[in-house]
Order: structure tokens, then C-alpha cells, then sequence
């Protein structure tokens, strides 16, 4: 069963998307909010928090909670710092996989599978493991996608190269400016041309976004690298719009997301734009950066492209890799790991 806040949370979100609270209008109060719904203030809190972690809402001193989003994306938010300090949260909690944890998966997966982990994997990934993730997303991420649409490769940097190969050369890549510096060179060595699009308060520059001649918009919505933005609702929905608008595709870097302070994951790109978006992701902080594994999740549409132009390349992570990262998923670990980080992080945060 749901918890109360995340009810809570969906009821106020969805009046802020109904257009029932007008941008920069001031929300109900924390008070006003537990009296309506007959919630304790500590369960409204939580939801309040959630809504401002994404950009629904902005909290202001002594003045209570404003509406954050826009449906055309222009939001009033604080100018970023040049080279923003990491909070305390991130700088001091380690979101490694416990090794003992870990070492159990690895001894239930040598005791249960025997000799079939000397298998060759299938191309796209072992079933298992695409059928883990397909139930990890549609669980706690808001992402209802097939196995069949999951590809199993070793790091970003590789399941950039198989974009490439997808999506093609002809037009070129937007890129956040600044942004990982491998993004950039995987695409450029492939023969890609990058438009290097500056960043503003809460993402990519709205006028820089529009004049863009690109056909593919490669983003980092949750603490880019190395500016530390997170993208509000307003702007996820301005790079949806984007896409929509020129028939082109997002590819949602989501490397950071699942580590937050927030009880709960950020909202996902592809949860609102399934047809538009390539969602990659890796185990490097959630896991640890010794395991070569991520994984992306493309459109249904693009299943066809992805099978002519890249189908037939090999999986490049071990089997024996895939089939612990399916029993952490499988068991819950992974999950409860994801928790305890979260409950760590706020504990820090204060």
C-alpha cells in the first residue's frame, strides 16, 4: 500500500499540473494542507519537501510555499554558482553497495545457476536481468517498460556509442555546456557534430534550446556534471516540449537520480515521454565503480533500428555480472540498499 505522503504528493502535483494553482501563485499552507486532507503535519511535510526536491513548489522565508512550475518553462529561479559546493548529504554518505551484501548475491547466484552461468549472455542481456529491471522501474521509478526494450551494456560511455549507431550522424547531438567531457568525445569520435548548449539556473538555457538546430538533446536532468542542476518540472517538461515539437529524441542521462536526499527517486523524463525518450542508467554509485554495468531503455518505435543497426554486437558484461545485479534486484537488496542511502542522506542533510 502507498504510503500517506506520496498520496499526498501525487494529489497536490496533479492539482499543480491541472493548472488549479497558476505559476508563482502561492500553494496552500503545510497547516492548511493536513487540515483538508486530515493528514499530521509531519506526513504533509514530507510531501511539501518531495514537491520542492522537484521543482512543483519553492519554499520562501517567513512567506510560505509558491507554485515553481510553468508550462512553457520560464520559471524565476537563483543564478547557479560558477562551481557549486556539493551538500553535505552527497559529500559525506557512501552510496556503495555494502560488500557483504554483495558477496551474498554472488554465492546464491554460484550455488543456483551452476554451470549455465558459462552461457553465452543474448546480445541485448540476460533475460533475467532485463526482467529485474523491467519490474524495478514499473516499482519504484514510474516506468512501464518490456524486457524487450532494456539493453545491457558496460558503462555510458558504450550505450552512447550504440545511441549513435541508433539514432545516426545526420543531425546534430545538443549537449549541456558544461557537461561530462566523455559525452562529448564518445559522440564526436563516432562523427557526431555536438552544439554545446550553455546552462542556466535550472537546465539548459531556454533561447539557446530554441535556436538549436539539433535533432537529439542528450541531458543530465538530476545534479548535472560539474554545475550540480537539477532540472524542475518546468524545464522537464520544456525539453518533453522540444522533442515533440521537432520529432526528435532526449537521451535522459539519469546516472545521479536515485541518490537523493528525497524519499523518494526524481520523476523520470521517459515516464512522461516514452515515445521521445532513451533513458541510460549504470550501478557505478548505487553499486560500485569497479562494476562495468548500466543499461538503457529505449522507445518501443525504435526496437526495429535498434535491431538492424546495432542488434548484432555481443553484451560486453559478464554474465556472472548480470545474474547478481538480477538477484539484487530480484531480492529487494537493491532496493533496501536505495532506501538506507536516502534515510542517511537526510539524516546528514538535517
Amino acid at each position: 500500500m502507498e504510503a500517506a505522503y506520496l498520496k499526498l504528493y501525487r494529489e497536490l502535483k496533479q492539482q499543480i499540473l491541472s493548472g488549479n494553482y497558476a505559476c508563482g501563485e502561492r500553494f496552500m499552507s503545510k497547516r492548511a494542507a493536513a487540515e483538508e486532507y486530515g493528514l499530521s503535519l509531519v506526513t504533509v511535510q514530507h510531501a511539501y519537501e518531495i514537491l520542492c526536491d522537484e521543482g512543483w513548489l519553492t519554499a520562501r522565508e517567513r512567506s510560505g510555499f509558491f507554485v515553481a512550475y510553468s508550462a512553457e518553462g520560464g520559471v524565476s529561479v537563483p543564478r547557479i554558482p560558477e562551481t557549486p559546493d556539493p551538500s553535505p548529504a552527497e559529500e559525506r554518505v557512501d552510496s556503495g553497495l555494502p560488500f557483504g551484501i554483495y558477496s551474498r548475491a554472488v554465492r546464491t547466484v554460484l550455488n543456483t545457476r551452476g554451470e549455465s552461468i558459462m552461457e553465452k549472455s543474448p546480445n541485448k542481456g540476460c533475460t533475467e536481468l532485463r526482467e529485474a529491471l523491467s519490474a524495478y522501474l514499473a516499482a519504484l521509478r514510474g516506468m512501464s517498460v518490456s524486457p524487450a526494450q532494456i539493453v545491457i551494456g558496460s558503462g555510458a560511455e558504450y550505450l552512447y556509442s550504440i545511441i549513435v549507431r541508433i539514432l545516426g550522424t545526420e543531425k546534430p547531438y545538443a549537449l549541456e555546456s558544461p557537461s561530462y567531457d566523455a559525452i562529448r568525445l564518445v559522440y564526436e569520435s563516432a562523427g557526431v557534430t555536438c552544439r554545446m548548449l550553455p546552462m542556466g539556473p535550472g537546465g539548459i538555457r531556454s533561447d539557446a534550446l530554441a535556436s538549436s538546430d539539433a535533432g537529439v538533446l542528450h541531458v543530465t536532468p538530476f545534479h548535472s556534471w560539474p554545475t550540480g542542476v537539477t532540472a524542475g518540472a518546468s524545464k522537464r517538461r520544456e525539453y518533453v516540449s522540444w522533442a515533440r515539437q521537432r520529432q526528435g529524441y532526449l537521451v535522459e542521462d539519469d546516472f545521479d537520480s536515485e541518490l537523493s536526499a528525497s524519499s523518494k527517486a526524481a520523476d523520470t523524463l521517459y515516464s512522461q515521454a516514452p515515445d521521445r525518450v532513451i533513458h541510460i542508467n549504470t550501478f557505478t554509485r548505487t553499486v560500485s565503480p569497479a562494476l562495468r554495468a548500466g543499461y538503457m531503455v529505449l522507445p518501443a518505435s525504435l526496437l526495429g533500428v535498434y535491431q538492424e543497426r546495432a542488434g548484432f554486437l555481443s553484451c560486453s558484461v559478464p554474465v556472472t555480472e548480470q545474474l547478481v545485479l538480477a538477484e539484487l534486484l530480484r531480492s529487494g537488496e537493491f532496493a533496501r540498499h536505495l532506501r538506507r542511502v536516502r534515510r542517511k542522506m537526510r539524516a546528514v542533510k538535517g
